[in-house]
């Protein structure tokens, strides 16, 4: 039996899930080789390689000679690729990853209100009760590590307030060229931006990357390179409130993959988090929930 487009969405949001799990273990290992900024940089240098090698190997550079992608591009280079991650990475050296995570969630707000209030979106009461559960199964992940609000904090929630006009441009730019190609340009024009911010911060983006190499590489590829080709591919099938907040069972992925990498046991709170993330999860997806009426995707 075929998978509906509905399915296909959640399939892809689910895989991306996976892989960007490891974005947190990864990151902070790469700090320990590199700052914030020139890691960064250098993992968005390696995702436009890869963006650029998997369209060679689609053919599909024809692409880029649309205007209006362009003109989309830079919206979401702007919002996602260089303010949203700007203030994230630059955020995490001034507070704990577990602070960091837990402001993310302020995305699914975000999210709501500008897909909601403004854009004026169907968004069912079901899946509201499903975002709540979410969020709250992250927070029980989370807030034993957070250690109260600072400036870190605060460049982070800064980020949030970008991501929705970023996933509204992916969507649009999705119904006229291929993930790859967004991706592509995405990252290859936030790139002269990053280096302007790491001249701002005075950070020297010709140091020596080799302590760090590989996990920058992981980190282009894999987690700022597939990940969000599974993440547009998602938001192309399903509302971005939906998403955003499915993706709040990121947080439990990166607790078994500390688990399985770091040794790091969880906690009895933090397992008692499957409860609300998998009611969540079952609410979003439609398998349960107070009717059958789906929530109608954005076009």
């Amino acid at each position: 039996m075929a998978l509906s487009e509905t399915r296909k969405g959640e399939l892809y949001l689910f895989s991306g899930i996976l892989i960007w799990g490891l974005f947190p273990v990864v990151t902070a290992l790469s700090y320990a080789g590199v700052p914030a900024a020139i890691s960064f940089l250098w993992s968005t240098v390696f995702a436009t390689v890869f963006f650029a090698i998997m369209l060679t190997y689609q053919r599909r550079w024809s692409e880029i000679k649309n205007l209006v992608l362009w003109r989309y591009s830079l919206y979401i280079a702007i919002s996602i690729g260089v303010l949203f991650y700007g203030f994230y990475f630059l955020g995490l050296e001034k507070t704990t990853p577990g602070n960091a995570a837990i402001i993310v969630l302020f995305e699914v707000f975000t999210a709501f209100v500008f897909f909601r209030l403004l854009r004026s979106s169907d968004i069912s009461l079901q899946h509201v009760l499903g975002s709540v559960l979410m969020v709250l199964g992250a927070l029980v992940i989370l807030a034993p590590n957070f250690n109260g609000f600072n400036s870190g904090d605060l460049l982070v929630l800064a980020g949030t307030l970008f991501t929705p006009v970023g996933n509204y441009f992916q969507q649009k730019a999705r119904l006229i060229a291929s993930s790859e190609m967004i991706m592509f340009l995405r990252s290859l024009i936030s790139i002269p931006f990053i280096v302007g911010l790491a001249y701002v911060v005075h950070v020297d983006i010709t140091a020596d990357i080799r302590p760090a190499l590989l996990l920058l590489i992981i980190n282009g590829v894999f987690l700022l390179g597939l990940s969000k080709i599974f993440w547009i591919e998602a938001i192309h099938r399903m509302s971005v409130p939906k998403g955003t907040a499915l993706q709040s069972f990121g947080p439990f992925v990166t607790l078994l993959f500390a688990w399985i990498i770091l040794s790091q046991t969880p906690s009895v709170w933090q397992l008692a988090s499957l409860a609300p993330l998998v009611f969540g999860v079952l609410l979003l997806t439609d398998q349960i929930g107070f009717s059958r009426e789906k929530t109608t995707p954005l076009a």
